[in-house]
């Protein structure tokens, strides 16, 4: 929690940027606040930085070329700020730096032992499956349907992803992940993203 807290005061400069752009950009709010599901099955409000706009009805999940997405939203989502205000909700003690990303209620099923191990943690910002598939949206985009494509093949490369890295987490692990995020958002190159999607352990 203080990590994020002295994040949030590092970040300002950067923070108060991107609300002026929203705020300019489009109408609207400057932040989105959306339900997910954190530790234990509870539902808390995620916060992001709003990147589509306001009259944005359509599929849950996001493909490349969303023409709902605004210009100043596109460049937020390219570099991760929008994600910033993710910091107040770790500070607020319903997200960790290194997690589980949460999933929205409607995506999430309790009936699945997956999902029940996976909410014993507390979701996070980043983790090791985010940063393998920091061009989700690009392969939602070669999907003929992206929103089932999401649940049928990308949500269960997912889960087991997230259940590998937390039955063999560690400290030392969890740095790596923040130092390889920093770098990812700071260098894309250092990242391999993958072009396209085989199912299954990697």
């Amino acid at each position: 929690m203080a990590a994020a807290a002295g994040g949030l005061l590092a970040l300002t400069p950067v923070i108060g940027a991107a609300a002026l752009a929203i705020r300019l950009s489009s109408p609207g709010p400057i932040f989105f606040r959306q339900a997910r599901v954190g530790r234990h099955g509870r539902p808390f409000t995620m916060v992001k930085f709003r990147t589509m706009r306001v009259d944005n009805a359509g599929a849950r999940v996001t493909a490349a070329g969303d023409s709902r997405v605004t210009w100043i939203g596109r460049l937020l989502r390219k570099t991760k700020v929008d994600e910033l205000p993710e910091l107040w909700n770790v500070v607020r003690g319903e997200m960790r730096l290194v997690g589980p990303r949460p999933e929205v209620p409607e995506l999430v099923d309790l009936a699945d032992p997956r999902w029940r191990e996976i909410l014993e943690l507390p979701p996070g910002i980043t983790d090791p499956i985010t940063l393998a598939l920091r061009n989700e949206e690009e392969l939602l985009a070669q999907a003929d349907d992206p929103q089932r494509f999401y649940v049928d093949v990308l949500q269960p490369y997912k889960l087991e992803g997230y259940l590998r890295y937390a039955r063999s987490r560690t400290a030392r692990s969890d740095l790596g992940v923040l130092i390889g995020t920093v770098l990812a958002v700071l260098r894309p190159s250092s990242v391999t993203p993958l072009e396209t999607f085989a199912p299954g352990p990697r």
